[in-house]
């Protein structure tokens, strides 16, 4: 089968398109015949070599899919041959197939564009299990998104209104802003013309965000606490900014805060089973019934994976890359 490969640490002009061995599905796992992948920054991060593939799974990118089902491994009695599934991936998912624990798939409606919902596994993961199994997001809480229109802030804004919480974003320029409201932001601040801090200390009436979900790490961890309502949780997901910070302990103490920092994909496979399990009963209903729904900014073919990464890496996508086989 052909697959987008990296041929040695660097940039996107590394990936190529290669022949390599078929997968083969082991005992709980399903072989989905890919007909979209979705591109995730640790894709990138794995394309420099700074994220390598845990043991055992290919070592090509992809972290989620979408497709029908191929063939299916012992043990597995809730999915068939033929099924129409999305699913969250060790990595591999830059392949025409795609090997996937049966706990980490879930079934694609008919009436949800298959394409589109490889869009969606790795965004509802992450979401759910920082803003909602970690820091525990309630109705009528504020939450912050950093990068509001990117993929997890689009997917994150959608859940984090459908339970009921107040949503600020922050985003650089004024389309990604207006995404952002069309999904359910209240609250839109252009971080390059704004200090997010007094922005969100004015429309909060100086409350704060009782959550913080934050993608870029170091350089705003100062910010975000100075953000924070009395009580409020800070989940970091990334370190986009590459940057160290100071955490100044008596300012965070002073609101009683938390920070916790977390990643999907070194997880056990059982956690991210239990998270997956989580994410089919309380968001995918509301992703079938048409509430939450994915963003789509591009779509790629296999062969212009380079222009996928480019792109992602120019920061002017708003909504999920995807890559098509």
């Amino acid at each position: 089968m052909l697959a987008v490969t990296v041929s040695r640490p660097g940039g996107p002009e590394r990936l190529s398109l290669q022949e390599v061995p078929e997968p083969v599905p082991g005992d709980g796992e399903v072989l989905i015949r890919v007909c979209a992948a979705g591109v995730n920054r640790a894709d990138l991060l794995q394309r420099e070599g700074n994220y390598p593939a845990p043991a055992g799974v290919p070592d090509w990118p992809g972290l989620e899919c979408s497709g029908t089902i191929e063939a299916i491994g012992g043990g597995v009695e809730d999915l068939s041959a033929g099924d129409r599934v999305c699913a969250l991936l060790a990595g591999g998912g830059y392949g025409e197939l795609a090997v996937a624990r049966s706990g980490q798939v879930l079934s694609v409606s008919p009436n949800l564009d298959l394409e589109s919902a490889a869009g969606l596994p790795e965004a509802l993961a992450t979401v759910w299990s920082n803003l909602f199994m970690i820091a525990g997001l309630r109705s009528g809480e504020t939450v912050l998104i950093h990068g509001g229109a990117s993929g997890i802030g689009t997917i994150a804004i959608q859940m984090a209104k459908a339970f009921g919480a107040k949503v600020a974003v922050t985003a650089g320029d004024r389309q990604k802003l207006d995404l952002c409201a069309r999904l359910g932001a209240e609250v839109l601040i252009n971080y390059r013309q704004a200090d997010f801090v007094e922005e969100l200390r004015a429309a909060t009436k100086d409350l704060g965000a009782d959550v913080i979900l934050d993608p870029v790490g170091g350089a705003y961890l100062d910010r975000n606490i100075r953000s924070l309502a009395r009580g409020g949780r800070i989940v970091l997901i990334a370190n986009q900014s590459g940057e160290v910070g100071e955490l100044r302990v008596g300012r965070l103490m002073s609101k009683w805060g938390s920070i916790h920092a977390s990643a999907l994909r070194s997880r056990p496979e059982s956690e991210k089973d239990q998270i997956m399990s989580e994410v089919l009963e309380n968001v995918w209903p509301l992703v079938l019934s048409g509430q939450i729904k994915p963003v789509i900014d591009s779509k790629f073919s296999f062969a212009d994976a380079q222009l996928a990464h480019e792109r992602m890496e120019s920061g002017a996508h708003a909504g999920k890359i995807l890559l098509i086989p």
